[in-house]
């Protein structure tokens, strides 16, 4: 019979591993509260939204508010949205500005869409980059979100895909045109351009851990 002679483990290999448990339940405990408040505050959002809208009667674009915190006269941004980081917010953005709700049905993704492209605004809902056009505009419009959040499912959408934008004076219906992987400095996706375009924004790769280098961009044409 064999004797198997067990070492007593040092206490500083002991203390590291405590250290590192410890750090791993806070994490998992930062995690999950974030996951829990952006849920809940699309659900509230979401209800809210549909509460006050009534698409069956009104179908007239929605008017563009005034000031930088909509969007109305700033311009396009130097780079593309880094929603890994999130962009320093804009002068006089505290107020939140529901733009509208976007929703993919084939992928089941739905998401309620906010101004700015801030990380307080992406940790909780899509952004509208501020410069581009607004739902019911001729132009681009720019929305920016998490990869690994709201648009993790953007990995399996294809071509001829539709995408629903929805305000509360109306529904605007996209149909994906492209596809493409381009780097952080090709501001020429967000471009305006003629007839009414949706341009969506998210990190790329998507599995990348840490803060991914390049961008995903969804083309959509409006039917």
């Amino acid at each position: 019979m064999k004797l198997k002679i067990v070492m007593p483990e040092k206490p500083g290999r002991r203390a590291v591993r405590l250290v590192f448990l410890v750090v791993g339940i806070v994490c998992l405990g930062f995690y999950f509260e974030a996951s829990l408040y952006r849920t809940a505050y699309q659900f509230y959002e979401s209800w809210r939204f549909d509460h006050d809208s009534d698409q069956d009667e009104v179908k007239q674009p929605e008017p563009r508010a005034e000031g930088p915190a909509a969007g109305a006269k700033a311009p396009l941004p130097a780079v593309l949205p880094d929603p890994d980081r999130g962009s320093p917010p804009l002068p006089g953005s505290g107020v939140t500005l529901v733009v509208g709700r976007i929703s993919i049905p084939r992928l089941h993704l739905s998401a309620i869409v906010e101004e700015g492209v801030d990380a307080a605004t992406l940790s909780r809902a899509v952004g509208h980059i501020p410069g581009t056009a607004m739902p019911g505009e001729e132009g681009n419009i720019g929305i920016a979100g998490h990869r690994d959040t709201f648009f993790q499912k953007l990995k399996d959408l294809q071509p001829k895909d539709e995408i629903d934008f929805a305000t509360h004076t109306a529904l605007y219906r996209y149909t994906v045109e492209s596809l493409t992987v381009v780097e952080p400095s090709d501001v020429s996706v967000l471009a305006p351009t003629g007839g009414k375009i949706l341009t969506i924004v998210t990190c790329f790769p998507f599995h990348y851990i840490g803060n991914a280098p390049r961008r995903f961009i969804v083309h959509a044409v409006a039917e």
